[in-house]
């Protein structure tokens, strides 16, 4: 199997061969650059007019020039020196304070930048450990999240040592069962969990009663709004309805909300926003007696790209409040086209109510992975689900492009005319081991799978 991960790693990039030690004499401008276009335009799916699921929020050569610019500019900043990059620390405050508004935080909200979205919610997690430990006197620290919570929070779990209890959702909606979310509170609680939306199916958590319950218990409530989050913020002025999720809910805590997904910032860009500073103040790293000096750092880096900083503070700038109104109008109005679209099909179901980009879908008449399979075979990469088998899109601005949404339609009614007619035909390939992979009743030989797989992304040949 390792042989197998490590030969698919190879194929994806067998058109250049690897450098696996320095040149003795350093290339010039212009071989560096022909190099990593080389090694950008690798792979076969085509990213960057709408074949894949996510990964790529928005794709044009003005945003990419803007970006670029900027990050040359400010590439060498770290707002690890304050007195040395000033004008990048006014950056990220700007950005914090602009995030706070968009999420109705008042003047005490607050919060910080980070490199992604599993560092804010890791974040979230250390504030409220700290805090519960501070505070309430809380030695074993617990969770409680919906099973369709980001992977995030389990690895957030590990890193922090915090027991997570994974709650089930209504199998009709895909949202947590709030009843089950109570029952799963003790007194090691340290927070609440809620989506906005879930990863897998895209559907939204009842943040008001999930917020109802952190207030009767006194336990923190996070929002997860990585995926959605600069979505959700312009949607009701775009005409869409959404239900309240944010700071205007007494309950909720802390927000998270990725600026480089509908922010368009470039990776490595997220906020982690705080109701007040109480909640923040237990985030930071704090040490006093180093010989180096006091030594404080709000997030997991010491060094921070003020790069990111300044791209993401340049892309707030660029879009404005209607840029963005009209970025999330067109992902809103595609995503409800392609989502009536396959409504109409026959042989699939959608899950639940998609609340703002992603659809999930699933079938009772063959295997999914089936349709996935096929869609690959046309140059679409959509996302491979599981308990149960399941895949997803989730629309991007790339996908507002015109007559993409319509491709997407017609390849997926195509395939299924052609699966209907022998519809019990297994899955084939690597979507057959994935399926596989979900009857293993020992979850360790997956996880043996997976650090296979994940080694594999590091293999050069001898």
């Amino acid at each position: 199997l390792n042989c197998t991960f490590e030969r698919e790693s190879l194929d994806r990039v067998k058109n250049i061969e690897f450098v696996t030690k320095l040149p003795f004499n350093g290339l010039t401008h212009e071989q560096v650059i022909g190099a990593v276009k080389k090694y950008i335009q690798l792979g076969e799916f085509d990213w960057q007019n709408g074949k894949v699921s996510g990964a790529v929020y928005r794709h044009d050569k003005a945003l990419i020039k803007l970006m670029s610019d900027v990050y040359g500019i400010a590439s060498y900043t770290n707002p690890l020196h304050p007195d040395i990059f000033p004008g990048v620390c006014k950056m990220e405050a700007e950005i914090v304070r602009i995030s706070c508004k968009l999420f109705h935080g008042d003047e005490a909200a607050c919060g910080t930048m980070t490199t992604g979205g599993t560092e804010s919610i890791l974040l979230a997690f250390k504030a409220f450990r700290d805090y519960a430990k501070h505070i309430k006197g809380i030695k074993k620290p617990e969770m409680v999240v919906p099973s369709t919570a980001h992977s995030a929070f389990d690895k957030a779990a590990q890193y922090l040592n915090i027991k997570v209890r994974s709650v089930s959702i209504n199998p009709n909606s895909c949202t947590v069962k709030i009843s089950d979310m109570e029952r799963a509170i003790n007194k090691n609680t340290i927070m609440l969990v809620g989506s906005t939306p879930n990863f897998p199916y895209g559907t939204f958590d009842h943040i008001e009663a999930i917020s109802e319950l952190g207030m009767k218990y006194n336990i923190p409530v996070h929002v997860d709004a990585c995926l959605g989050g600069f979505l959700l913020c312009f949607m009701p002025d775009a005409g869409f309805n959404v239900p309240t999720f944010d700071f205007k809910l007494p309950g909720v805590t802390s927000i998270s909300a990725d600026t480089h997904k509908y922010g368009y910032a470039p990776k490595g860009s997220s906020v982690i926003l705080y109701r007040e500073k109480k909640y923040r103040h237990y985030q930071f790293t704090i040490t006093t007696d180093w010989p180096g000096g006091i030594y404080g750092s709000p997030t997991v880096n010491g060094s921070r790209a003020g790069g990111i900083i300044a791209a993401c503070w340049a892309s707030f700038m660029h879009f404005g409040y209607s840029g963005y109104l009209e970025s999330t109008k067109k992902i809103i109005e595609t995503a409800r086209y392609i989502e009536t679209g396959l409504r109409k099909m026959n042989g699939i179901f959608i899950f639940g109510s998609p609340t703002t980009s992603v659809i999930a879908l699933g079938s009772n008449q063959f295997h999914i992975y089936r349709l996935s399979e096929a869609l690959a075979a046309r140059g679409w990469n959509l996302n491979v689900l599981q308990f149960p088998s399941a895949i997803h899109i989730c629309i991007t601005h790339v996908h507002t492009e015109f007559g993409v949404a319509d491709e997407f339609l017609n390849d997926v009614r195509n395939i299924l005319i052609e699966i209907q007619k022998h519809p019990g035909e297994p899955v084939e390939g690597m979507f057959a081991m994935y399926g596989m992979s979900q009857t293993i009743a020992d979850r360790s030989v997956v996880g043996d799978l997976t650090r296979s797989f994940l080694d594999s992304m590091y293999f050069t040949p001898p």
